[in-house]
């Protein structure tokens, strides 16, 4: 198979985006917390603005746990993990033995490129009898990031026997695959994502470039456009088309 690990580095910081806020929504599910935009998904303006507002909110009760890792969420979608990290071990120490925290703080490293401790933190809390989904689809994506895909995606389908249906799980089965050029596999787990509960706008512009790393560009703008405002769909569509012309690529691209 040709490889095209290069072509799709980009997709590393896509599956970290799949993860970013799933423990919340995993919170707000499963354990009542506060619910949670898809940070990573907004566009920039909306982004940078939720930030502005978890920020003060963080500095007025920084041992709001629930707010931390929104927060730290919100820090992560704008690029500032090392921040989400800092944030993160504050609640760890005021939090010891906390999962939600635990999982958090470990997508904040994974964001930030230790992977290994990242991995540390989630086996720590990982209970091998009753695991919780979500440290096993966090885990599943760092172990992604290290290249064992294969590991990851074992992990991706034990936590779909303990959470089936969440679309998380799925979306990050389809960028597993892609890492891998495996675009038609890809596409299926995502194309199942987005029918799924929990489905982010996300979830969809992921899809969208699946489809559009395969040449079907007109799909691919047509869900980009129902996601993100027109200037924001070209410079989607711009980055599509740089990708495979820069790693040389359109022989690969079938209809």
């Amino acid at each position: 198979m040709t490889s095209l690990n290069r072509l799709y580095t980009p997709l590393r910081n896509l599956l970290l985006a799949g993860v970013a806020v799933v423990a919340i929504s995993a919170c707000a599910s499963n354990r009542g917390n506060m619910p949670s935009p898809d940070y990573s998904g907004m566009p920039a303006s909306q982004s940078q603005q939720s930030l502005a507002e978890l920020t003060a909110r963080y500095k007025a009760n920084p041992k709001d746990k629930g707010l931390a890792i929104h927060y730290a969420a919100a820090l992560r979608a704008v690029g500032q993990s090392q921040q989400a990290v800092s944030v993160l071990e504050i609640s760890m120490g005021q939090y010891p033995g906390d999962a939600d925290i635990a999982v958090a703080y470990a997508k904040a490293l994974t964001a930030e490129g230790r992977f290994e401790q990242s991995l540390q933190v989630l086996d720590n809390v990982i209970r091998p009898e009753a695991p919780d989904w979500n440290a096993l689809l966090v885990k599943g994506a760092t172990l992604d990031q290290l290249g064992r895909n294969q590991e990851a995606r074992t992990l991706y389908a034990q936590a779909l026997v303990f959470a089936p249906g969440e679309a998380s799980i799925e979306a990050n089965m389809g960028l597993s695959y892609a890492m891998t050029s495996e675009l038609p596999a890809a596409e299926q787990h995502l194309r199942r994502a987005v029918q799924m509960r929990g489905a982010t706008s996300r979830i969809r512009q992921n899809l969208a470039l699946i489809v559009g790393l395969q040449g079907r560009f007109e799909e691919c703008r047509a869900i980009y456009a129902a996601e993100l405002p027109p200037e924001q769909v070209e410079s989607n569509m711009a980055y599509v088309r740089a990708l495979l012309t820069q790693q040389n690529r359109w022989d690969l691209i079938q209809g």
